[in-house]
């Protein structure tokens, strides 16, 4: 399967500027100036760099339209691949672009160091808030009341693709509880089958079902952080997916490999707890499965609830030191808030929209044919109602994926358990932040 996961990850520098995030204005930890967003005199040119496909298109668009406001866009790879490092490098030299693209779980790291402008003092940008899906809101503004260091992009709700004609074929209902799951995995077993694949890298997939279960793997407090991934609902989390792992119930052939598509494509695994843009993964990576899959509701810890983890997304920043505040805060927000625009990233590049009217897009509305003809995107626009607004990312998120996924990656050879690599990786993430002078409890 194309690898289309909007994975977050970063490079931390040796030395952070500032230790924590205030929870209540600008990098310095006071209140940001107002002032800072007023209207540039004469043409503004501002520079924007991103990874998103076809964004050329939608800046295009803007550049048409705003003659007295021009961006430049440059494109790269994606944030963990090069693009977070080079910003990191250029905010140390002096000479970040003005916006830049900047995934969810990254925007702390960039906080901490004090490479976020607070667009929250930009009148539009505060008005903005209630166009935006609420939990999307709480990701760019990092816990505070005021402040905001991005414009929300997208989005990775979560729900259950599965093979329903293999499920309808061996008389299997489709899962609505976790516990039901556990118990379609048995019966598709017996059938020769399994019922999905556990991944030992994507442990931001494993935080999506942690984040659905009400999980909280950190904290800040405006001084210092708690990082905790070892909770009830991680253990919960953690204890469960052990069991199927355990009982032969999951695969675990690596993810996004020849072999993971394979797995697929040949029918030996029927279902996928994935965000909205794996649709075209499996679409990608499963061709000859088409018309076969169907989607639906995530599988809950308790029958009748709704809830929702999320798996992906990102945000569109404005670097400190930029010229022109105002300029970049208003593009940011057309480019994530116009229908022109997200009609646009939508087509290209499948963004999933952030804002409550881009649910409703046209091209959202539509039957997909690989699935079926059915309107898969509303299952998403769901879901997306659906995910904890209080989910908070750490500073350090790169170094606590991979040292979670090396515990999953033993784990899953009989070398400890999950709840044992969640462990471990919370003891290396605070001496990792430690090490980085960020303060943290324990």
């Amino acid at each position: 399967m194309q690898h289309m996961k909007r994975a977050a990850g970063v490079v931390l520098l040796a030395t952070l500027a500032l230790a924590g995030c205030s929870a209540t204005g600008g990098g310095d930890g006071t209140a940001a100036d107002a002032d800072a967003c007023k209207p540039s005199t004469g043409k503004v040119d501002l520079e924007f760099t991103s990874w998103i496909p076809g964004i050329e298109d939608a800046v295009a668009l803007w550049n048409s339209e705003n003659p007295d406001i021009q961006v430049k866009v440059q494109t790269g790879p994606n944030g963990n691949s090069g693009t977070y490092q080079n910003f990191f490098n250029q905010l140390k030299a002096g000479n970040a672009p003005d916006l830049g693209q900047i995934e969810y779980d990254a925007l702390p790291n960039f906080r901490v160091q004090d490479g976020l402008e607070d667009i929250g003092v930009c009148s539009e940008v505060a008005a903005a808030k209630d166009s935006f899906v609420p939990w999307t809101w709480g990701q760019v503004t990092l816990g505070t009341d005021e402040s905001v260091y991005g414009v929300p992009q997208d989005s990775g709700p979560m729900a259950l693709f599965y093979r329903s004609d293999l499920f309808e074929a061996n008389n299997i209902p489709v899962p609505t509880t976790w516990a039901e799951y556990k118990d379609a995995a048995k019966k598709v077993r017996a059938a020769g089958g399994y019922i999905t694949n556990f991944s030992q890298s994507d442990i931001n997939q494993f935080a999506g079902f942690v984040w659905q279960a009400d999980g909280q793997w950190f904290q800040n407090n405006g001084d210092e952080w708690t990082v905790d991934l070892t909770g009830d609902a991680s253990k919960q989390v953690a204890d469960y997916w052990q069991e199927l792992i355990d009982e032969d119930l999951v695969s675990t052939v690596p993810a996004w490999t020849d072999e993971w598509n394979n797995a697929y494509n040949s029918g030996n695994v029927w279902s996928w707890n994935s965000a909205v843009w794996g649709a075209n993964s499996i679409a990608s990576g499963a061709p000859d499965t088409a018309g076969k899959w169907s989607v639906a509701p995530a599988p809950q810890w308790n029958a009748g609830e709704e809830k929702a983890g999320n798996w992906g997304g990102s945000s569109v920043a404005v670097f400190k030191g930029t010229d022109h505040l105002y300029e970049a805060s208003k593009f940011a927000l057309w480019l994530n808030t116009s229908d022109e625009s997200l009609t646009l990233l939508n087509k290209s590049a499948n963004i999933y929209p952030a804002t409550t009217e881009g649910l409703t897009l046209p091209s959202l509305q539509e039957g997909v044919e690989f699935y079926g003809g059915q309107k898969i995107y509303d299952v998403f626009a769901d879901a997306a109602t659906q995910v904890n607004p209080d989910f908070v990312w750490g500073p350090t998120m790169t170094q606590t994926y991979a040292d979670v996924s090396d515990g999953f990656k033993a784990a899953v050879t009989g070398d400890g358990t999950l709840f044992d690599a969640l462990t471990d990786g919370q003891k290396s993430t605070i001496d990792a932040m430690k090490a980085q002078s960020i303060p943290v409890k324990g």
